[in-house]
């Protein structure tokens, strides 16, 4: 059974925030929510998690996954960012975008997308993820909590702890979440490309 923290969303108990963070390096995988919807997360090197969240997503390798990072220095460490894409980046972060951009010897290989050793990466504003992410120390390996068949992903904490009670070890719920996806903008080529419209004003990128 999936343990259920109960965590305020302005101001983020330490003690649950610890907890879940020590969970996460224990090899746990966890639904959290964040400033677009919520999410599935893991530690950065577990091959574990990345096939549980595979496995419960029905993803294939192609699939990107996102680093799921506390600033934009941390950002930095796990992607090359030139100084076009850098203010881009810079511009809008944090907030509801995923960025694809080349990899850099920080990420483990099996996290990199197959052909183009590119790995999804972004910032957000959300204040409990945040939290967890200083709490953490590093980046969150992560994807959309979006179940296979179903249109728009969970956002409530109760009935995520309901559905995947056997599937996820922890359930972080700190009220409403949003319904929509990050936007995903591919910037592994150079110049901008929107992979997937969501909650980002893509505007800036056209």
């Amino acid at each position: 059974m999936a343990k259920y923290f109960d965590v305020h969303p302005e101001n983020p108990q330490p003690r649950s925030i610890a907890q879940i963070a020590d969970a996460v390096r224990s090899e746990a995988l966890i639904a959290y929510p964040t400033d677009s919807c919520y999410a599935l997360g893991c530690r950065l090197g577990s091959r574990d998690g990345m096939d549980r969240i595979r496995s419960i997503r029905q993803l294939d390798e192609r699939h990107h996954f996102t680093l799921m990072c506390r600033d934009f220095a941390q950002l930095g460490q796990f992607v090359r960012v030139d100084n076009d894409v850098f203010r881009a980046v810079k511009a809008s972060t944090p907030g509801s975008y995923t960025f694809i951009l080349p990899a850099t010897r920080e990420v483990p290989r099996k996290l990199l997308h197959p052909k183009k050793k590119t790995v999804g990466v972004r910032i957000p504003d959300h204040v409990v993820t945040q939290a967890l992410l200083a709490e953490l120390g590093e980046p969150l390996l992560s994807s959309t909590l979006l179940l296979p068949d179903e249109e728009e992903p969970l956002t409530q904490g109760w009935e995520i702890k309901d559905r995947l009670d056997h599937a996820v070890d922890a359930v972080v719920d700190s009220g409403e979440c949003g319904t929509e996806p990050t936007t995903v903008v591919d910037f592994s080529g150079g110049e901008a490309e929107i992979v997937r419209r969501g909650a980002g004003d893509t505007s800036r990128f056209e």
